[in-house]
């Protein structure tokens, strides 16, 4: 069995895929019961909600085997267990990319009115999640799982979107459900065509007492609103290293290319034109959605470089001496800084002695003198000099010197050094779209032992 990208999912038929759907609280107990094939008991589903939910013992392995049954599960905020159950050798991964997929349903129609899904939510939406049980598989197969298509005819508070008895409008949705963009409903009409690109990276980086980077990785996004009419054909083109040095002939440009690891698309992204062209050709959904997510390793340019010197002065001051410096180019802002430089615990007061920029002050919350900029330009260094006075402790224990972080945002700048070459957008109606291209690179684990 195999995921493809059209929002259903093809299935080998000699398997039996998933028998029974189950929702179980913390206690054990079976709130919503959903057999499909009548191979799997209560009883069967029972020795699971004994032995594994009530112990406590979900968070060990997301797929048990007990007896003839595979139990496979997923939690949901902490509270309840989303299981699938199955009597043969199923595709595993399948059957919980269904589960996280019909998390997101769930999501989609009561999770954000009620804050939460717990007990409460499902329970009180007991019939309309038995309503979308019975629509989203067939048999154990699963079948749409689109949300905007399931929303036109299943609906809360009594009010449809179309007529059910208007054999045209359902014979629309069916097109939908089973065409080939399953996730884009045709007709689409906007009155001033756009699309909203966003690149956004979360850096994250180790780097030594002396200096020396001992880990860094980026881990991005990028996000599209799309606000197009009709049925629009999109190619989007990055740095991507390939392109680049197959295109070195071509072009006069210093760009390198990037190398791109782990990446994941969109289930509207034809795979076989990135394998052949590397570039990224999609009918887009209408509204906000992640075109593609990816992880780069190499060549990562840091944003921020932090010079620290820590000196504790017997057992009674900490001497502390941070400079951080800005990477990128002067005419962008870093914005939201917050340097967290760490201090012992026993530390009964922490003294700001000179400060290049912005505010700073111990708190004892954090075990930490927090260092806040609002606005950081570009190819500029500040400096932090504070003391530590340390309350008397009886205790020999070293100060473990965790190391300082960073938080921040920086618009207009990559640290994998990612670009946007070019986007085309080709409808049968021939409008000018205008397009917007946005790049953030955002902190994710940013540290510097001292």
């Amino acid at each position: 069995a195999e995921y493809m990208g059209r929002g259903s999912v093809v299935l080998c038929l000699c398997s039996k895929m998933i028998s029974s759907i189950l929702l179980i609280n913390q206690k054990g107990e079976i709130l919503i019961h959903r057999s499909y094939k009548g191979d799997v008991s209560r009883s069967d589903a029972l020795v699971f909600c004994n032995r594994v939910v009530a112990a406590k013992e979900t968070g060990e392995t997301p797929i048990q085997q007990i007896g003839a049954c595979h139990f496979i599960h997923t939690q949901i905020q902490g509270d309840i267990t989303l299981v699938a159950i199955t009597t043969s050798n199923s595709n595993v991964m399948l059957i919980l990319k269904f589960l996280y997929k019909l998390v997101d349903v769930f999501k989609a129609y009561f999770g954000a009115r009620e804050g939460v899904i717990d007990e409460n939510a499902i329970r009180k939406h007991f019939v309309l999640i038995y309503e979308l049980l019975d629509e989203i598989i067939d048999y154990g197969f699963p079948q749409i799982l689109e949300i905007d298509i399931l929303k036109k005819y299943i609906t809360q508070g009594g009010t449809r979107t179309i007529d059910l008895n208007d054999a045209e409008q359902l014979k629309k949705i069916t097109t939908s459900a089973t065409g080939s963009t399953s996730w884009r409903a045709e007709g689409i009409k906007h009155r001033k065509n756009e699309v909203y690109i966003d690149v956004i990276e979360n850096v994250n980086v180790l780097i030594s007492q002396k200096g020396q980077v001992l880990r860094a990785d980026v881990a991005g996004e990028i996000k599209v609103k799309c606000q197009l009419s009709g049925m629009p054909e999109c190619k989007f083109g990055m740095n991507d290293k390939l392109v680049m040095t197959r295109d070195g002939n071509k072009t006069k440009s210093q760009d390198r290319g990037i190398a791109l690891d782990d990446v994941r698309f969109h289930q509207c992204v034809r795979l076989s034109k990135f394998d052949l062209e590397r570039t990224i050709t999609f009918i887009p959904p209408d509204g906000v959605f992640e075109l593609m997510s990816y992880r780069i390793t190499e060549n990562i340019n840091l944003p921020f470089k932090i010079l620290p010197v820590v000196q504790e002065r017997g057992r009674t001051k900490i001497e502390y001496s941070v400079k951080i410096k800005a990477n990128f180019e002067r005419n962008i802002f870093a914005t939201d800084v917050v340097v967290k430089i760490p201090c012992p615990r026993h530390t009964a007061k922490g003294n700001i002695v000179n400060i290049g920029a912005g505010k700073a002050k111990f708190e004892s919350s954090q075990q930490a003198i927090m260092w806040r900029i609002k606005r950081f330009p570009g190819d500029t260094e500040y400096t932090l000099f504070a003391e530590a006075e340390l309350a008397p402790s009886t205790q020999e224990r070293q100060w473990s010197r965790p190391p300082i972080a960073m938080a921040f945002q920086v618009p207009m700048f990559t640290a994998s050094g990612l670009r946007v070459r070019f986007l085309r957008i080709q409808e049968k109606s021939n409008y000018k779209p205008v397009k917007w291209i946005r790049y953030i690179t955002k902190a994710g684990s940013y540290q510097h032992r001292i």
